[in-house]
């Protein structure tokens, strides 16, 4: 399944994709956005999107470029949840070069019509740290809501930092489609 945007569309995830989400994963500033404490090496990539790959409760993605249809990012559905019609967001961009240029924004859409039209999900949900001001953000322009806080729940780089919970109904994004916000 391919969807796409005027700059971006999501794929499955590759093997030769490895080494972007690799890299990624050593950039200091995104493991401190994510609050992430883990080291990874490319085995361990491997081992994961093999795993994920089987989950039955997730799907991967990458996140391309239409001009280049080089990869730039991934983002997931996951924990899905059929029985309550929810599911989990998460999304990185891989190079800061492509940071606060919009692609973030062209892939949540994707994903968020991913969810809620071919998923038929009701809710999609995600957890950001309240330093990542750029994440929340980006959350609130795609219509995303906050919904709750978790006070220093993330104590790193020798501060707390607060997890904020956001989601989108089905009510929520049909109302930006009805609105043409999309």
């Amino acid at each position: 399944m391919m969807k796409n945007n005027a700059r971006v569309y999501l794929r499955a995830i590759e093997d030769e994709d490895m080494e972007s989400i690799y890299r990624s994963c050593q950039d200091e500033e995104t493991l401190y956005m994510t609050g992430t404490r883990t080291s990874f090496t490319l085995d361990s990539i491997r081992e994961s999107h093999q795993q994920f790959s089987q989950d039955p409760s997730r799907y991967d993605f990458a996140i391309c470029s239409t001009a280049t249809h080089e990869i730039i990012g991934d983002l997931a559905i996951l924990d899905i949840d059929p029985d309550n019609h929810k599911a989990g967001f998460r999304i990185a961009l891989h190079s800061r070069n492509n940071w606060n240029k919009g692609f973030g924004t062209e892939a949540t859409q994707l994903a968020l019509a991913f969810a809620f039209e071919d998923l038929q999900l009701n809710r999609l949900e995600l957890e950001v740290y309240s330093h990542n001001v750029r994440g929340i953000k980006a959350y609130e322009k795609a219509g995303f809501k906050q919904e709750g806080t978790l006070r220093q729940s993330l104590y790193l780089n020798n501060s707390y930092s607060d997890e904020i919970l956001m989601a989108m109904l089905r009510e929520d994004y049909c109302s930006q489609l009805h609105a043409g916000v999309r």
